[in-house]
């Protein structure tokens, strides 16, 4: 199976922080199981290349940036930033096709955002809008992970609220509780992904909300809104305001805390993952242990979430084949597949077509 049949191939996909390549560093990574290379030339413009030369296949990425353009360090072939080759040591005439694939590339909100598909389509307009990431009342600490997993496993396991009860009781969920006594009070279907709201009404602080207010024994009403967006973008607004004050009916209440929450899932391989984050909080934003904390706190629960998904992927890697069976809670996840593959199918069908 060719990688064009398992990734969605036209979408804008984070392929790192802005702040990886601060001093003329590059970042070497595979996207879509492509080799990328991507860096921020001297007039501040982030570039994307295939990684490899086109000459000896030598790693672009072990080579030296000049200007916007990048020089090959095996036989000191240069190229600028669309990809076309512009000096070669010692030959005058260069034959025109000579380049490697260059990659749109769109610097936005902290973010490198670049599309692997059809260049003509490649429109910034379509990169996904979420102003917390770019509101200075938003305060957080921006977070990178790799998952030895398929980018789907994750998707997932983020489309189930459910999972916060078990896999994360002593962290980001609180109790079991939480599992049993709330439901979606609505689940609405997109035909980029899915929305998704839950409640938790008179509930215990959980344990990653207690540790960055003062009144830690308070119960909330607590609420999640989640959307998770093709090909894998998860936007997960939480609120915790005092229970009772009537918060579910729209009343602004005083002593509400919110958080924004933005992860960016990127396939690597068909069984690895980029994960890229950033977790918001709108309180005490000058205090950056209250930032801190947040960030330890969600990195504890990556992990608890990581090693379940990475175990799943072993489980696929050993039986391709094994039969999974839904039950109610599958309903966001299932039409997000759905979503997903319609998707693919279509652009499959214009290449075809083409």
């Amino acid at each position: 199976m060719s990688h064009d049949e398992v990734f969605l191939r036209n979408s804008w996909y984070v392929a790192a922080w802005a702040h990886e390549l601060i001093d003329g560093k590059m970042v070497a990574r595979t996207i879509l199981e492509q080799p990328i290379v991507i860096y921020r030339g001297e007039s501040g413009k982030v570039v994307a290349l295939d990684d490899r030369c086109c000459h000896r296949a030598a790693p672009l990425s072990m080579g030296r940036i000049e200007g916007d353009d990048l020089r090959c360090m095996y036989h000191g072939m240069k190229f600028e930033p669309s990809g076309k080759c512009i000096q070669i040591p010692g030959q005058e005439m260069i034959p025109p096709k000579l380049g490697v694939r260059s990659y749109p590339a769109v610097e936005r909100y902290g973010l490198v955002f670049i599309w692997t598909g059809d260049i003509e389509k490649a429109d910034p307009a379509l990169i996904v809008d979420y102003p917390p990431l770019a509101d200075a009342k938003w305060r957080g600490l921006p977070g990178y992970m790799h998952y030895k997993a398929n980018w789907l496993l994750i998707v997932d396991n983020l489309s189930d609220f459910a999972h916060l009860a078990f896999v994360h009781t002593n962290t980001l969920g609180g109790s079991e509780e939480y599992a049993y006594t709330t439901k979606p009070v609505a689940v609405e279907r997109l035909d980029d992904g899915f929305r998704v709201e839950r409640w938790h009404m008179n509930a215990e602080p959980p344990p990653y909300h207690k540790k960055v207010i003062r009144n830690k024994t308070d119960h909330v009403d607590r609420r999640n809104i989640g959307r998770m967006l093709v090909p894998g973008i998860f936007l997960l607004d939480t609120m915790f305001a005092p229970a009772g004050k009537g918060a579910e009916k729209g009343v602004a209440v005083e002593g509400t805390r919110q958080y924004r929450n933005a992860q960016f899932m990127t396939p690597e391989t068909r069984s690895s993952t980029h994960f890229f984050w950033n977790y918001l909080h709108d309180f005490d934003i000058d205090d950056p242990n209250i930032t801190l904390s947040l960030r330890h706190s969600l990195e504890e629960g990556f992990m608890e979430d990581k090693a379940i998904i990475e175990a799943q992927q072993k489980v696929f890697d050993a039986d391709p084949n094994y039969e999974l069976l839904a039950i109610r809670a599958d309903a966001p996840l299932s039409h997000f597949r759905w979503a997903l593959k319609g998707r693919m199918e279509a652009e499959r069908n214009a290449r075809a077509a083409a």
